[in-house]
């Protein structure tokens, strides 16, 4: 696949990099010069220590953040929200009303870049897992480093399933039989996402543990837990209620760990919500996040009226409707800005700080408690448990000031579950693909897209991949109803 895995000094150039980083004691140039086997790319030596082995990982956390994968307006949340109902965009950018227009194509980058930066990353997990595999008495901390390359590979599969449908199955480092491979079944990734992460959950600690091995209160390398949050995720998109609610239980029954925080805190580094997520910071001690709504931000600065200048968006009209009167969230989430009487914008506010690193400092979080609540409230719904399943709602409406759900019927409990993710986990990356599962995205999307100058077909519930990659695979096609 062009840019990904065809170019055999491109990843040598990658892994010399990181070894002259972390282990200065050797140089790049023996892997330039030494023959490499056919097909195969010399990465082992970088696992021979615990430095270098974690540093390899903390190259591939550092492009999740660097690459904008999950936050600003080239993330996840930002591209969904766009795509779906969660945002109104204000920016006269072609990609961007394109994008709002739900008219994805092949050149259009805002949705095939995900597919370019994680396969570029799944190289590297690769290369990790191939490297650590194999017993090394140099490593004190094996089992961390390989259940974190697992645990990668598994989360990077999880979304690109979830934007492309059935993607390539790369399992190696040999980027010449990478680069004949066709598409998978999406069942056969989700089979493939769960062995990778009860790999990890079998080989990671349930304390965190930093780039030296040691445990630490830092939320930013994963857990134990994260592999599990991520599995009863990837349970609940393949509707195995029964192990969606056994994961979670485990999780919730964690008092010691995670617990339900204020609002105020629920974002902070290394808050007791969160199970795992990604410390936006970068050298120089800056703290960057750009999901929070000031003048260099993505979302709608305090004070400025939207404009084509300006790369802003605000929150829909219906996701500003679905918040419930005395919903502590909309106070507390949700910024808000009267230009004028007639003039009002809504624009999402979790995170709010930007700037020099000091405290408090935020992360972006990918899993957290709230979620794995609503999780089983919905595995437990599916089940006809609804006095469980709205226990599970009720803790986080309460959270939120608000009191107990009305749902009675299985069918009004599993809509309020829905509707209570969407003022939940608004801008996060989840309403869209939640949406598709539950089935009501196209009844959805054809009220929502003519509303943003678009129009909506069924195929457009996944994304089309980049064309020069299938111009340079045979075995490889467009996502279906895209050229």
């Amino acid at each position: 696949m062009t840019g990904l895995f065809q170019y055999k000094k491109r990843f040598i150039t990658r892994w010399c990099w990181l070894l002259l980083l972390l282990a200065a004691t050797t140089g790049c140039k023996k892997y330039v010069e030494v023959p490499l086997p056919v097909g195969t790319i010399a990465g082992s030596t970088v696992f021979q220590s615990d430095a270098t082995s974690a540093g390899a990982l903390s190259a591939v956390y550092s492009q999740l953040y660097s690459q904008g994968d999950f936050d600003g307006w080239g993330g996840l949340g930002c591209v969904t929200g766009l795509y779906g109902d969660e945002l109104k965009n204000w920016f006269n950018y072609p990609n961007q009303l394109a994008l709002y227009g739900d008219g994805a194509t092949s050149a259009l980058y805002t949705v095939t870049n995900y597919w370019t930066n994680f396969y570029g990353q799944l190289y590297s997990v690769n290369l990790a897992i191939e490297g650590l595999k194999t017993p090394n008495s140099n490593l004190n901390y094996s089992n961390q480093w390989l259940g974190e390359a697992y645990f990668l590979r598994g989360l990077m599969y999880f979304y690109l399933t979830n934007a492309y449908g059935d993607v390539p199955l790369v399992l190696g480092s040999d980027y010449l039989a990478n680069n004949q491979l066709a598409r998978s079944p999406q069942a056969n990734v989700y089979k493939q996402i769960v062995a990778d992460l009860k790999q990890a959950q079998s080989l990671l600690d349930s304390k965190y543990h930093n780039a030296a091995g040691a445990v630490t209160t830092d939320r930013g390398r994963p857990s134990r837990s994260a592999a599990m949050a991520l599995l009863a995720r990837v349970y609940l998109y393949t509707q195995d209620w029964t192990d969606a609610e056994s994961m979670t239980d485990s999780l919730i029954a964690d008092a010691a760990d995670f617990q339900m925080t204020a609002l105020s805190k629920t974002f902070l580094l290394n808050s007791s919500e969160i199970i795992w997520g990604i410390e936006p910071y970068n050298s120089s001690g800056y703290y960057n996040n750009y999901q929070v709504g000031d003048a260099n931000g993505y979302y709608l600065p305090a004070g400025v009226t939207p404009t084509a200048a300006y790369k802003l968006a605000t929150m829909s009209d219906s996701l500003v409707a679905s918040f419930e009167p005395g919903d502590a969230r909309k106070s507390n989430w949700v910024g808000k800005d009267s230009v004028s009487p007639s003039a009002v914008y809504y624009y999402p506010a979790k995170y709010k700080g930007r700037g020099p690193y000091t405290s408090p400092v935020e992360m972006i979080a990918l899993f957290r408690l709230a979620e794995q609540y609503l999780i089983r409230a919905e595995a437990r719904a599916q089940q006809n448990n609804l006095t469980a399943a709205s226990a599970d709602l009720n803790t986080v409406r309460a959270r939120a000031g608000l009191s107990a759900t009305t749902a009675i019927t299985q069918s009004d409990l599993l809509a309020a579950i829905l509707r209570e993710r969407r003022v939940e986990l608004f801008t996060e990356g989840h309403r869209f693909w939640d949406l598709r599962r539950t089935g009501n995205l196209d009844a959805v999307m054809n009220v929502i897209a003519p509303l943003k100058g678009g129009s909506w077909a069924s195929y457009k519930a996944w994304w089309p991949i980049p064309a020069a990659d299938i111009q340079s695979d045979l075995h490889l096609t467009q996502t279906p109803g895209f050229q």
